[in-house]
């Protein structure tokens, strides 16, 4: 397994987040603390904690190719004064361990037991979990291993719940060539996957941030990922947590017929669908998104 200088990249990626653009910033800083968060598995997770301490928990849990640079706008912002917030970047991504055998990626449970992990060390008490695209899936897996009596809620953003390819979108189409080991032929997949993140497009300097934590991604571990069984809709009709699906109507990854129907089987679900947004709405629409999200986690622990 790979095993890279994770102390120090750490201290580089939190000097890299505090000189991100951001909306509505309380203070550009770097986390408020940083870990190495160990799975059962003995995959080396890096972790980062944000916000105020005593505050409602809430964790954060990034895409397919993306960081914990993803939350940004979230991390650095006016949700800093009230919420405990921590990131990380999961396995194979940014700069945790990136084992590079199917194992590590194929099994559910392995996803899940990280997301306990990192409850765990971080030393969370009960968060609400957000977790976007691919995010969702891991959120999934979690809730099928180990159920919800550690969480506090659940945010679905652009989120994958149901293997239906009419669910999906045009920008899938990249996916592929962004797992072949050419390296012009990566780049170039890259570069447009990531165009269709998103309706609203990020500045030159905020895409060319994202380029370069998408390309941290081995490719061989981008193709791990996929071909994954998605066995989660009695899981999803028998929640008893809160729950949030936020969805775009210009997604062209994800099709916002997905948050439709998640948000259709899970019981007492809330939809909010941004219209004009595509498959970032924490980046297209920061203001919006951060306040539905600060509404909701305050509603799920009784705040």
């Amino acid at each position: 397994m790979t095993r890279p200088m994770l102390p120090v990249l750490v201290l580089a990626v939190a000097v890299v987040s505090s000189a991100l653009s951001i909306v509505n910033p309380v203070e550009a800083q770097a986390p408020t603390k940083t870990a190495i968060v160990t799975t059962p598995d003995g995959v080396r997770i890096s972790a980062q904690e944000w916000g105020n301490p005593q505050g409602a928990e809430i964790l954060f849990i990034h895409g397919f190719s993306q960081s914990h640079l993803s939350w940004s706008r979230q991390v650095q912002s006016e949700l800093a004064r009230d919420f405990r917030m921590v990131t990380y970047d999961v396995r194979g991504h940014g700069v945790s361990d990136k084992p590079m055998t199917p194992e590590y990626y194929k099994e559910a449970k392995r996803w899940a037991d990280e997301v306990q992990a990192v409850i765990d060390q971080m030393g969370l008490r009960k968060p609400v979990l957000v977790g976007w695209s691919y995010g969702g899936r891991i959120v999934n897996d979690y809730l099928l291993t180990h159920g919800t009596g550690r969480i506090a809620g659940i945010d679905f953003v652009a989120a994958t719940s149901k293997a239906d390819p009419s669910l999906f979108g045009p920008g899938l189409r990249f996916l592929k060539p962004m797992t072949e080991a050419d390296l012009a032929a990566n780049i170039d997949a890259t570069k447009q996957f990531l165009r269709a993140c998103f309706a609203k497009q990020p500045s030159a300097e905020d895409y060319d941030t994202m380029l370069a934590f998408n390309m941290m991604v081995p490719p061989v571990v981008r193709g791990h990922m996929g071909g994954r069984p998605a066995p989660y809709e009695a899981m999803l009709k028998s929640l008893n947590v809160p729950f949030l699906v936020t969805h775009g109507t210009e997604d062209q990854l994800v099709l916002v017929g997905m948050g439709r129907w998640t948000a259709s089987i899970v019981p007492g679900a809330k939809l909010s669908v941004y219209e004009g947004v595509g498959h970032a709405p924490p980046w297209e629409d920061t203001p919006r998104f951060n306040k539905e999200l600060a509404e909701f986690v305050r509603a799920a622990n009784g705040r």
